[in-house]
């Protein structure tokens, strides 16, 4: 009988082999990650410390930027320093492990972002029992739950990507261990793998995006029946930010996932997934901040703080 372990080590090919690409690629990702880590960390600080931030909303939006530096650390690092050292080899412990953060963190993050959902939703339409419904001890209650639930998808489709066997090829045609790429080269039977796959992409994408969708359906109907335009106006835009980052994390899945599994296809769908992990963890900190003036006011509150001559004449507009 044939044993996964007659394989150790797998290859990541990543996105190409031309050297000047790579160099390219890996400026790239780099300026990515530097910016992300930065604008994502500023915002956790800045609900840490300034106590016009402690309400549900950027407790929620702090959690999120928790989770957007750990994802884009856990796609990213390795495939930084593939393309520096050239070491495409991983264990497959190593594999493993990358396989099992992100997907939890990816299906943590979804959960997540249907609750902020559900908090715009008591905010907009039950405004007077908002500060009761979303309380500390809720807002700690529904976090965890997204933690569990993540974990609970993945433990299923852990177990049976630790029991498929590798005999013949060992190089994944990705920049990081994927269920897709690995059960391409298993040769083992991947059928419930398959099944358990579709059975974590139902409920995490499905049964979010229906969540979301029927909060911000009553949300609008709420809106639209407020008396003036300039009550509706400042209705939108409290969600707008987060109808941005709902788009690019539903649209990029729906992109990758629904086009057909050729060659050239699986190239775009590694372009897009590359994409989606840096650019994304980067973009949603100023998406969050550029037009939330609590948040640019915290930021120049606390340059303030640090540094007292320049605060005053650094301030953001």
């Amino acid at each position: 009988m044939r044993n996964h372990t007659a394989i150790t080590t797998f290859i990541l090919l990543g996105l190409t082999d031309d050297p000047e690409m790579q160099i390219v690629i890996f400026v790239f990702l780099l300026i990515a990650y530097m910016l992300s880590i930065t604008g994502n960390l500023t915002i956790i600080v800045l609900t840490l410390v300034d106590s016009h931030l402690k309400t549900a909303m950027y407790f929620f939006l702090q959690n999120f930027s928790f989770l957007e530096i750990s994802y884009t650390s856990s796609c990213i690092l390795r495939f930084l320093y593939s393309l520096s050292t050239g070491d495409r080899t991983i264990t497959y412990s190593a594999c493993l492990t990358q396989l099992f953060f992100i997907y939890v963190i990816a299906i943590a993050q979804f959960f997540l972002l249907t609750i902020m959902s559900y908090d715009r939703y008591v905010a907009i339409c039950k405004p007077l029992h908002y500060v009761t419904i979303m309380n500390p001890r809720f807002c700690k209650t529904l976090v965890f739950c997204c933690w569990m639930i993540a974990l609970l998808l993945i433990s299923p489709l852990l177990i049976l990507v630790s029991g498929l066997e590798f005999c013949d090829s060992n190089a994944i045609d990705h920049f990081g261990c994927d269920a897709n790429p690995l059960m391409k080269i298993a040769c083992s039977d991947t059928g419930r793998l398959e099944q358990m796959v579709i059975v974590c992409a139902v409920v995490t994408f499905i049964l979010t995006l229906v969540c979301v969708i029927l909060s911000y359906v009553y949300i609008v109907r709420t809106i639209l029946r407020f008396p003036s335009a300039q009550q509706r106006k400042k209705a939108f835009s409290t969600c707008s930010s987060h109808m941005i980052v709902l788009s690019l994390s539903y649209g990029s899945c729906i992109f990758m996932y629904t086009r057909p599994s050729s060659k050239d296809d699986m190239t775009m769908n590694k372009r897009i997934s590359l994409l989606n992990n840096s650019i994304s963890p980067m973009l949603n900190p100023f998406i969050y901040t550029l037009r939330n003036k609590q948040v640019i006011q915290a930021f120049n509150d606390l340059v303030t703080k640090l540094y007292p001559c320049q605060g005053s004449s650094g301030k953001l507009k």
